[in-house]
Parts: C-alpha cells; sequence; structure tokens
C-alpha cells in the first residue's frame, strides 16, 4: 500500500513523536533529548533516546531506532500503511484512497489475501458448528460448559469430518491453491492431493491485537493426534509475537496478565470475568512473547497446569519473564490440574482469592527445588542452602539481593549473616553476582566481505551525519551511485539531494522505507557516534580511508557485472579515474 510521500510526510510532521511516545513511555528531558527505560527490551537504566529536534528514537542498548512510523510499528504490531492510518487519525489527517507501487503492492496484496483466506475459513468454521457435522464439536464445547456468548466471542468453530471440505469450499470463493496453502490451510502430497489441514476439530481462531485472524489451533475429536494442531508460520503468522487471547487481554485493567497453557484456560477465565488471561500458541513460552507482554504490564501471574509438565513449563518461563524485567507470581491451582478444572469446581471468587494469594515466583522456584533434599538430613539441607545461595547470587542489583537474604533467611530458619555470607563466598567462588551485561539487540552481527562492504558505506554516511559540512568536499569523488546496497543507496539519494539543498531531515528519509527492519537500520546511521582519532590528521586519514574504500568496492561492483554496453564501460572508467584522484588526494576537515 502507497501514500503520496507528502502526505506521509504530513502525517508525521502533525504528530510530535516526543508527544506520541510519552503515550506509551514515560520520558524524562536531559540536555536536548528525552530518555526513559526502552519498550522493547529490559534495562533498569535508561538507554532509549528520543529526540525532538530529529524526530527520532533510538535505545543504545537493543539497536531499535527510527521515526513515529517505526516506533507505532514496532510497538503496536503494525505494518507501515497502518501505522500511518493510526498517526492519520491521531492528528486528524484525511487520506485517500491509498495507491500502490510494484513492491509495496505486491506485499501489501500478499498480506492482505492471507487475512482475507483466514476470514473466510473462520467463518466457514463457525457455522460449520451449527451445522448437522458440526454436532459433535458443539456438544464438546457445551460440555466444557461454553456459553453461546463465548463461543461467540471467541469465533469457535469445526472442521468437518472431509478431508478436502474446507479446500473446496475456498475453491468456490475464488481462492487460490497456492494461497490456501500458504495460508496454511492446506496441504498437498501425490497420495491424497491438496487436502485440508485441519479435520475432525473444533477449531480456535487466533487473532493478533487488532483482532483480524492470522492463525488457528484445532482440537481433534476422539482419540486422534496430535491432540492439539496449529496453523505453520506464515507472512502474517509470528508465534513469537503473539498471544492467544491478548486482542483482549490488552484492554483488561487488572493490573496483571494471566498466562495459561491451552486455549480452553483462556477461554473459561474470559467467560469467568477474568479477561486478563492469555496463552502462548502451541509452544514454549518464549522470550519473544515476554516482551510483548511487557509492553501491557509489569506483573505476570503464571496459570500453568498443577502436574510435574506444567511445573516445568512454569520455571522455565518465570526465567524467561525475569530477563524481560517482569514480575512473575505463581497461582497454586490445586488440588485441580488447570485453571479450567479450578473454575468449573470452585467458582469465580475462589480463583480471585488464589490470584491475591499468588506465590512469589523466587519462593516457587525455592519450594520446588527442596523436593529434591532431605531436610532432616544435616548433609542434604546444606546442600539446599547452597543452592539457595547460588540462585541469590542471580540478583544483581545489592538492594534486591539484600531483600531476597533476608526474606529467604526467615522463611527457612537460617540466620541472616550466615546466609549473606554463603552467598558472598559462593559468589567470589564462581564469579556470580557481576554486574549485569547490557542486552543486545538479538540479531547477530554478520562478517564477511559484504557486510565489509556496507560497514564501510555506512561509516561514511554516519559521517556526513555528524559533519555534513564535509559533503561539499567529497561530493566531486562519491555519488549515490557508489553506494551498492539497496538500502543505504536509498538513503544517500535522499540524504545527498538534501545535503545539495543545505539541510536534511532523518525522520523523513526512514519515512522512504516501509518495512520495520529497513527503518531501524536507517534508524542506526542516524544515531551513530563515530570513535574518531584524537587528532585532527588522524582523523582525515580515517576519513580518506573510507572514502577510499566506499569507491574501490564501488568500482569493484561495477566491473563485475554482467553486460558491456558503452555507458557501462563507461562507468568503469570514470570511477577508476576518480578512484585514482581521490586516492593522492588530501581533504581537509578544516
Amino acid at each position: 500500500m502507497y501514500y503520496p510521500d507528502e502526505l506521509v510526510e504530513e502525517v508525521r510532521m502533525k504528530n510530535d513523536i516526543v508527544e506520541v511516545i510519552s503515550g506509551y513511555v514515560k520520558l524524562q528531558k536531559k540536555g536536548s533529548s528525552h530518555f526513559g527505560l526502552c519498550p522493547f527490551h529490559n534495562e533498569k537504566s535508561p538507554s532509549f533516546s528520543v529526540s525532538q529536534g530529529r524526530q527520532m528514537y533510538y535505545c543504545f542498548g537493543c539497536g531499535a531506532g527510527g521515526n513515529v512510523f517505526t516506533f507505532i510499528m514496532e510497538y503496536e504490531n503494525f505494518s507501515f500503511p497502518e501505522a500511518v492510518k493510526h498517526l492519520a487519525q491521531r492528528a486528524g489527517v484525511t487520506l485517500p484512497e491509498a495507491e500502490y507501487n510494484e513492491e509495496a503492492r505486491r506485499k501489501e496484496s500478499r498480506r492482505a489475501k492471507l487475512l482475507e483466506v483466514n476470514k473466510e475459513a473462520a467463518k466457514y468454521f463457525f457455522y460449520q458448528l451449527r451445522g448437522k457435522n458440526g454436532q459433535a464439536g458443539y456438544q464438546y464445547l457445551k460440555k466444557r460448559k461454553l456459553s453461546e456468548e463465548t463461543i461467540h466471542r471467541f469465533g469457535l468453530g469445526f472442521s468437518n469430518m472431509a478431508g478436502d471440505d474446507l479446500t473446496r469450499y475456498l475453491k468456490s470463493k475464488g481462492y487460490e491453491d497456492k494461497l490456501v496453502q500458504e495460508a496454511g490451510l492446506a496441504s498437498y502430497d501425490e497420495k491424497y492431493g491438496l487436502h485440508d489441514k485441519f479435520w475432525n476439530r473444533v477449531m480456535f481462531p487466533i487473532q493478533d491485537i487488532n483482532g483480524k485472524v492470522i492463525g488457528f489451533g484445532g482440537r481433534v475429536m476422539g482419540d486422534g493426534k496430535p491432540k492439539y494442531l496449529n496453523s505453520p508460520e506464515t507472512m502474517i503468522f509470528d508465534k513469537s509475537r503473539n498471544l492467544y487471547g491478548l486482542n483482549f487481554a490488552r484492554t483488561a485493567k487488572a493490573g496483571h496478565i494471566i498466562l495459561c497453557e491451552g486455549y480452553m484456560d483462556v477461554i473459561a477465565m474470559h467467560q469467568a470475568g477474568f479477561s486478563q488471561a492469555v496463552a502462548s500458541l502451541g509452544t514454549s513460552f518464549t522470550a519473544g512473547q515476554a516482551n510483548l507482554l511487557g509492553r501491557y504490564t509489569k506483573e505476570v501471574i503464571l496459570a500453568y497446569d498443577s502436574d510435574g509438565a506444567g511445573v516445568g513449563a512454569a520455571l522455565r518461563a518465570i526465567g524467561i519473564l525475569k530477563e524481560a524485567g517482569l514480575t512473575g507470581k505463581v497461582l497454586n491451582l490445586e488440588p485441580y490440574k488447570d485453571p479450567d478444572e479450578f473454575m468449573k469446581n470452585l467458582g469465580q471468587e475462589a480463583f480471585m482469592e488464589r490470584i491475591r494469594q499468588a506465590e512469589n515466583s523466587f519462593f516457587f522456584e525455592l519450594r520446588m527445588l527442596q523436593r529434591d533434599f532431605d531436610l532432616r538430613d544435616p548433609e542434604s539441607k546444606t546442600k539446599f542452602h547452597r543452592e539457595i545461595a547460588r540462585k541469590l547470587c542471580s540478583f544483581t542489583e545489592e538492594v534486591e539481593r539484600e531483600n531476597y537474604i533476608e526474606a529467604v533467611a526467615e522463611k527457612y530458619h537460617i540466620g541472616f549473616e550466615n546466609l549473606r555470607k554463603l552467598v558472598f563466598t559462593y559468589a567470589a567462588q564462581t564469579g556470580m553476582a557481576s554486574s549485569a551485561v547490557r542486552p543486545k539487540s538479538g540479531v547477530r552481527k554478520k562478517s564477511g566481505p559484504e557486510e565489509n562492504v556496507k560497514k564501510t558505506q555506512r561509516l561514511l554516511l554516519t559521517w556526513l551525519v555528524e559533519e555534513p559540512a564535509i559533503y561539499g568536499k567529497i561530493k566531486k569523488y562519491i555519488s549515490p551511485e557508489d553506494f551498492t546496497g539497496d538500502l543505504y543507496k536509498k538513503i544517500a539519494v535522499k540524504f545527498f539531494e538534501d545535503l545539495e539543498a543545505g539541510a536534511f531531515n532523518p525522520a523523513a528519509i526512514i519515512s522512504l522505507f516501509t518495512e520495520e527492519e529497513e527503518q531501524r537500520e536507517a534508524a542506526g546511521v542516524f544515531n551513530t557516534k563515530i570513535r574518531q582519532p584524537g587528532t585532527r590528521a588522524e582523523q582525515e586519514k580515517a576519513l580518506h580511508d573510507i572514502l577510499v574504500a566506499v569507491k574501490r568496492n564501488s568500482l569493484a561492483y561495477a566491473s563485475s557485472q554482467p553486460g558491456t554496453d558503452i555507458l557501462a564501460l563507461n562507468r568503469v572508467i570514470e570511477g577508476k579515474k576518480a578512484l585514482e584522484e581521490l586516492s593522492k588526494t588530501h581533504i581537509s576537515l578544516d
């Protein structure tokens, strides 16, 4: 989807980035910028910077950055057109019917068609549940004591016994086989041809935070395997960035979110009035999902099954939540296995009381750990205390560690000073209790010739951002054509035009890109600080080396391209002359 550049720029200019981000993050002005805790990773010291002058944000901890569109895309999980629409509405800007360029049309059309076919499939499953073929599914849901209102609210449905039922229906609606397969609704093999992914299952449509159907979960009727089947990941279905029920839970005002294991647990709790419940999507809880929860709450209550597998899953989730900077508590569901079973037997008030009594996650870990030791045996008891000390070392903040030492000493009847001494002895021996490591972006840095080429191009752009006056001295030797990467070339074309005109706007340049990762990379160019050598002569040499490297790489790229037309040959010849001249030229920074 494409909106005219001037309209996108109008929307951006009418949404001051500090005002917009202040609605999500508490910011404090320091100098010319505003700082706060990054919403995209866990941190205790603010490294998230918002520049009102540049109309950009950048996190020096995890590398998240961009303009106001990027922030809305990343925080709300919007596409670029959705972010433009959202901010246009906020600013009162009327958008015309969207136009399309070829690349945007292809991507947006693909995404829109996947959403469309999923919506059609959800409607089909919904109506099948109420038909003759869906009685098994309908009776199952009624047996689980779900009301008609709840079934309708979650769009629950049924996939029939026939192996190509949905496929034939979607084809009759004009959807191509390839699209149905791409959406994860059908599979193909030589024996059966194109056939449904889901059959004889109660269907749970999975919605994103905006209520759009992005995938499905299916619970088989009878003893078929697997018991639960989920859509594969697609262009619109990323399990690490979504949670079942979050479209409802994110607007709940409970002050916390309840994390469950299964879809039925979530539905049962919502029916009982606990609309803050969510569940992971058929896989173990992930760091990405924890970061997603961190956008809406700081406290997560784990309502996992009370059996061995559930305890193990809870212990894993506790560590993930802690890494994301979230407070975790654990719900005691005994004597029942899961939230659904608990609710049916003891009801809403009892569940609310269990929420109030939810156990601190650290003490839950210690209680589970204690089961491996015989506290009547002095040797085993000593080993348990050592394990407690080891776990206490994980608290890198001194105040927090001291508070937990005091609480644990009281709970397990250990002398405070004795436990404190044991903790610090263990820390000294193992090197634990060290200061926290600054979080990284999660993207592995690449190496190799191609990345080195990108690095020199990025350094040159960054240098020009820091010292725009250099442009007048280098434009004779370097042009946007010397930038071989699509992203850096696109930045250079606009950037050089702006520099030629005597002014540049980095936030507007970022708007040239519609993909979140591209916007983030572009933002990195405009926020990187070059560690320039101390003397002016060393700085000039460093700049000269970068210029020569960019020009040499450009020439090598041009020479390697196929084709021998006269224009291409002339460009290579001119490039060689420019490189020879540049190699002998001293460029002063004064």
